[in-house]
């Protein structure tokens, strides 16, 4: 190619062969408008229209489109809806918790401690609870904690007690299926936050002097922060909307805000007092999300 030629393409905006910058913009177009025409569709109106129907009120099983707060004001002066907000975000939380403790040695372990040979298959294990569905994992917990679950029959046939444990269909047992699930999740947004520290960091830090446990407090939690946080912020968003594990192993003795939305469409059809309710939740997340935004470095995972 001579220089006459190259510079004939770049004032067309490329190469002859490329179809020039026009082409290339128009192929992006058409490349960007199908997921946008989705997220739009499927993602941004229905939330428009929830967020409407909201406002609304319903007499005698009629939609009235009347803009309205009743459905806010009654949310806020009954008791029972206001605990079931509550409900969720302590179940939510200590979900949070106890999986970032459970998670974080899991992932530091396989980051640092385990040969990079047996990582892979040791991840393998770490997947394995995704490829079950909710509704199979929830269930297969009450066969070992029920009362006459695998545990209860093990711990009364050894000896160690006469009655069982109390565990199936309370706030324990809706928290222990979801850590399950999210330790595993945590784990794998760590350890791959871990593995792109560099070593010469903690190589220097010890040589500097510093212990292990100030390696580990001072250089390492810190430069993983962003995988906790992540992985943290996914452990709650999914586990405050997510209506199964607590309705199989929660059972009714509480009721959480998901099941509260849909006890409002199952049992009296209120759409728009289910409709307020949804956007509560997903406005308590999103507050949640600004807090925490500055830590969510998703290009670290």
């Amino acid at each position: 190619m001579t220089a006459e030629t190259a510079r004939a393409d770049d004032a067309r905006g490329g190469p002859a062969w490329a179809g020039g910058g026009e082409s290339r913009v128009h192929l992006a177009k058409w490349i960007v408008w199908p997921p946008v025409l989705f997220t739009v569709l499927f993602f941004v109106a229905p939330l428009v229209v929830m967020a409407c129907v909201s406002f609304w009120t319903r007499k005698q099983g009629v939609l009235i489109p009347e803009w309205t707060l009743v459905n806010y004001e009654k949310f806020f002066s009954k008791g029972y809806l206001r605990a079931a907000l509550f409900n969720s975000f302590e179940v939510t939380l200590l979900t949070t918790m106890v999986s970032v403790l459970l998670a974080y040695p899991l992932a530091y372990v396989l980051a640092f401690k385990v040969p990079v040979r047996w990582q892979r298959l040791l991840l393998l294990f770490a997947v394995l609870p995704f490829w079950t569905s909710y509704v199979v994992r929830s269930y297969s917990w009450l066969l070992v904690i029920s009362d006459h679950g695998i545990l209860n029959d093990a711990l009364i046939g050894a000896g160690v007690m006469s009655d069982p444990i109390q565990i199936a269909y309370s706030r324990t047992a809706t928290v222990l299926g979801f850590v399950h699930f999210f330790t595993m999740l945590l784990t794998l947004t760590i350890y791959s936050n871990l593995i792109q520290i560099n070593p010469s960091h903690l190589k220097a830090a010890r040589d500097l002097g510093a212990s292990p446990a100030k390696v580990l407090w001072h250089v390492t939690l810190p430069l993983s922060l962003p995988g906790v946080v992540v992985g943290a912020f996914l452990t709650f968003v999914i586990t405050i909307g997510d209506y199964i594990t607590p309705q199989i192993l929660g059972g009714n003795t509480e009721v959480l805000m998901p099941q509260a939305i849909i006890l409002q469409i199952s049992r009296t059809a209120n759409l728009p007092m289910a409709s307020m309710m949804a956007i509560l939740l997903m406005t308590c997340v999103l507050i949640v999300y600004f807090s925490i935004q500055r830590y969510l470095k998703m290009d670290r995972l």
